[in-house]
């Protein structure tokens, strides 16, 4: 009976030391491949678009959405603003309303899905953050330098809050005071433009700090400011790649669409059922990922649009469309007659790429480079309205049919 118990006490030991050893082997596996699987490092390696949904929220509703999407090979990167009201056919609810009446603070991934659906991309990452914590992480930044053009004077409970107008560093309260006011008689797309500078002065000054943020006491504290799919060192890995993103060469683009009731809610439908902002999305990626060239992508376009066409407001609906893929619309007008039988691009860039590309958006074949035209007499009548300030300018003619020329 002893020799019996003494070899059991030996099995017993071991079995234990037999668990221990695996035990331990598994958490090595485990912390391994938990290195390995790092998303952002996934992302890297398979040379893909990084994707990501911020929200800025105010009583647990979205008070502006972006989405970011960078390219780190290239370190280009676009933003999309995401307007609340935007409406579209929420699959979850099978009715038409705004984008944000699915959303959950406790629970985005509905929200974040119909912003999927609605750009056609994959959202990767995500980062939410209410306007109180917005205030801890400016001042856990040392403020936010903005430009304010006009000086502003808010009376609040707190009592009044001045803006001076110029440069301004503000610091945690100025800044959720800045992006959440709106003055009465304020035109509302004047309240998404200061949502749109801040937000870009915030990634421009996380990106100036991104080494004091990595300092790991400060990264919790941030990290606990935050609600996101990234845990603290893929977040720090994911700002490293922000920090190589020429921000002041960003641009924001609203994805926009026509206002209209539907069940008693004026809502802004996007433009072509949603098609449009799809096929600028695709653009955008494609500039983000074409080999670097200085010349596609250091500076905004400009453009001056002009009705050829009896047509009224053809010239302001086209614009918008042109907005909404990048370009800087300086000028809507007429054209020095309602003749036009064909659409016409007149080329000042000198960049036969550029302009091609844009020709492409509304399917132009049409195009007269400012050289050549001057070289032919019979088409230098064309020019003689057209001022030379703009990259392009686009004359509309009556082939055109609000979206794209016909008949090529």
């Amino acid at each position: 009976m002893r020799i019996k118990a003494h070899f059991g006490g030996s099995d017993a030991s071991i079995i234990l030391l037999i668990a221990i050893v695996l035990l331990l082997a598994g958490g090595i596996v485990i912390a391994v491949y938990g290195l390995r699987s790092d998303p952002v490092d996934e992302v890297l390696s398979s040379d893909r678009v990084i994707s990501v949904l911020y929200i800025i929220e105010k009583d647990q509703k979205p008070l502006s959405t972006f989405v970011l999407i960078c390219y780190p090979k290239t370190r280009r990167a676009a933003i999309f603003d995401i307007p609340g009201e935007i409406g579209t056919l929420l699959r979850r609810i099978n009715r038409v309303d705004r984008i944000d009446t699915v959303y959950n603070p406790n629970r985005i991934s509905a929200f974040e899905n119909e912003i999927e659906s609605l750009l056609g991309i994959d959202i990767v990452f995500s980062i939410v953050v209410n306007t109180e914590n917005l205030g801890k992480a400016v001042d856990l930044i040392e403020g936010v330098e903005l430009f304010i053009p006009a000086r502003v004077d808010i009376r609040d409970e707190a009592g009044l809050v001045l803006f001076p107008s110029g440069i301004s560093r503000l610091d945690g309260d100025k800044a959720v005071a800045y992006i959440s006011y709106q003055a009465p008689d304020e035109d509302p797309e004047m309240a998404v433009f200061r949502r749109q500078r801040f937000f870009l002065g915030f990634l421009k000054r996380q990106a100036e700090m991104n080494d004091e943020l990595k300092n790991s006491a400060v990264s919790r504290l941030y990290q606990s400011f935050i609600q996101t799919s990234l845990n603290q060192r893929t977040r720090i890995r994911l700002f490293d790649e922000f920090t190589a993103i020429d921000l002041d060469r960003v641009n924001i683009q609203v994805v926009g669409g026509n206002l209209r009731e539907v069940s008693g809610k004026m809502l802004l439908i996007p433009y072509y059922d949603g098609n449009l902002v799809k096929e600028i999305v695709r653009q955008v990626l494609g500039t983000l990922t074409s080999p670097a060239d200085g010349s596609l992508t250091d500076r905004v376009f400009t453009v001056e649009v002009l009705n050829g066409t009896t047509v009224s407001g053809l010239a302001g609906r086209t614009a918008e469309i042109l907005r909404g893929f990048g370009y800087d619309i300086i000028s809507i007008g007429n054209a020095e007659h309602t003749g036009y039988d064909k659409t016409l691009i007149i080329d000042r860039s000198g960049i036969e790429g550029v302009v091609r590309n844009f020709a492409g958006i509304i399917r132009c074949a049409n195009i007269n480079f400012e050289a050549s035209v001057r070289d032919n007499p019979e088409e230098e009548l064309v020019l003689q309205n057209v001022e030379y300030r703009s990259d392009f300018t686009l004359i509309i003619g009556r082939d055109f049919n609000g979206r794209y020329v016909i008949g090529n």
